[in-house]
């Protein structure tokens, strides 16, 4: 029922009428109280956080020599991949007295975390940069140090040597961020200089496929390009976030950004100070989502946990008792939601701590210990499978095709469902090894174009080559189910 807003009555009598009037009396000298109470209950804006955060951001500047050829009439062509157009009004091409080369500039975000001078920003900000510039709020430009990367979680840590202290953000709990609350963006948008947006944190938990661990926290504060390594700051001026990208049909800001949470940079930024690199869990196992048959069969009730493919029986999990087929439900004390959660939850657990690992098997559950080590290329390899017999496999840019057989699909893991040729060795020092194309990937299209065997992927190469590209896309299933593009060079096989 909906009551209209009118007196009951017209007629007020006197008494009511001097009560009403000592009412408004009332009212008028606590006015200056009650205004003064709801101004101190306002929003007051986050000028604070921005006057506090402002002189520990940097602007970032990165240079990149890149190799120019001519073409069959003799003039300068430059080496182009397929995202160079995309890019183009963010790189600003520099003059160069080289004859076959020219230069690139770049801009991107970061923060001083430590007033010597330790500088944090995303991987991809500084990757196959020549010179990277730091700019200080009051200006000064500063070539930095990189003091190490880590190209799995999208984090590099950078220093530069002032000759003072500088100012310094200091790490938040970004656990204890809620879906809801206020957040400060601080970046380069554009390029064009420190700048500040304003929103929430409109998710948490968000699996983009940006790093190999991803947990992001999802913002509508306004995130345009350039802002990639900027800090996402709460309330109280603390770094809860480090930006790493947008989701957009145009490039643009729509609203939705993400950041990697504090809680999974911090400890990868303090690994790089003190060891130069990040230090990753490892246990040595391959793992497979966990289907509603599988779970059914093993009593688990729901599609839960983390699947073990296959285990290195010389590493830290086959010591420790873990099966093949072992489903694992809980790891140091951490529900195992997926196989991602698993990948995570190892990567953050310190080197060398011996954990309790609960997984089910048909005999029921099983509690068991293992001593965590450390991932390492050579750890890695040592859950690559061995090559296919010579005579089956074809070259192409560095790596070792061949046709996906059923025996193939098991030995590599490869779903039934997956279509496209597979990588079953690459060539070290080749630009397919620089990106960390391994063997059991599977490559689906070649220059946007699905392919089915070897033969096809050379064709297509061949024909990109003849176009006088600079590179050839490539989209690759990797071993870990994720989709991503890669572009390799033509020049470097």
């Amino acid at each position: 029922m909906i009551e209209l807003l009118r007196p009951r009555s017209m007629a007020i009598g006197v008494g009511r009428t001097l009560q009403l009037a000592a009412a408004f009396a009332v009212t008028l000298a606590l006015a200056p109280a009650l205004v003064q109470d709801a101004a101190a209950a306002a929003p007051q804006g986050f000028g604070d956080v921005a006057e506090q955060a402002l002189p520990a951001y940097v602007d970032i500047i990165v240079r990149q020599r890149v190799a120019v050829r001519a073409n069959p009439q003799g003039q300068q062509q430059q080496q182009q991949g397929p995202f160079d157009q995309f890019f183009r009004d963010f790189f600003e091409q520099i003059p160069n007295p080289q004859p076959n080369e020219r230069q690139q500039q770049g801009f991107g975000s970061g923060f001083v975390i430590d007033k010597s001078g330790i500088v944090v920003t995303n991987n991809h900000v500084i990757d196959g940069a020549d010179e990277v510039t730091v700019v200080l709020h009051d200006g000064t430009r500063l070539i930095a140090k990189v003091l190490g990367r880590d190209e799995r979680g999208d984090l590099a840590v950078l220093k530069v040597e002032a000759g003072r202290e500088l100012p310094s953000l200091r790490w938040g709990d970004s656990d204890t961020a809620r879906i809801g609350d206020w957040v400060l963006a601080v970046g380069n948008p554009l390029g064009q200089g420190r700048s500040v947006s304003v929103g929430i944190i409109s998710a948490r938990a968000r699996n983009i496929g940006a790093t190999q661990y991803d947990d992001l926290i999802q913002t509508d504060a306004a995130i345009n390009r350039g802002n990639s390594g900027g800090p996402l700051l709460n309330g109280n001026g603390e770094v809860v976030g480090v930006t790493i990208a947008i989701l957009s049909p145009t490039g643009n800001s729509i609203g939705i950004g993400f950041s990697i949470p504090s809680n999974m940079a911090k400890p990868i930024v303090q690994q790089i100070v003190d060891y130069g690199r990040p230090r990753r869990g490892w246990v040595g196992v391959r793992v497979q989502t966990v289907s509603d048959e599988l779970a059914q069969s093993l009593g688990l009730g729901r599609a839960r946990g983390a699947l073990i493919g296959s285990v290195s029986e010389d590493g830290p999990a086959g010591r420790g008792g873990i099966m093949p087929g072992d489903v694992v439900l809980n790891f140091a004390g951490r529900e195992v939601t997926d196989t991602t959660s698993l990948q995570r939850i190892v990567a953050e657990t310190p080197v060398d701590a011996t954990v309790d690992v609960l997984v089910a098997r048909k005999d029921g559950q099983k509690q068991l210990k293992v001593k965590v080590g450390e991932l390492t290329d050579t750890a890695i390899a040592a859950l690559t499978p061995p090559p296919p017999a010579a005579g089956n496999r074809t070259e192409a840019l560095g790596m070792s095709l061949t046709a996906l057989t059923p025996e193939l699909r098991q030995q590599y893991g490869v779903a039934t469902s997956t279509k496209g040729v597979l990588v079953t060795g690459v060539t070290a020092q080749t630009d397919a090894a620089l990106r960390r194309i391994q063997p059991g990937d599977v490559i689906v299209e070649v220059a946007q174009k699905e392919v089915q065997s070897p033969e096809q992927v050379l064709q297509l190469v061949e024909q990109t080559r003849a176009e006088n590209r600079g590179s050839v896309l490539i989209l690759l299933r990797q071993r870990n189910g994720e989709m991503r593009f890669v572009a390799l060079s033509l020049e470097r096989g």
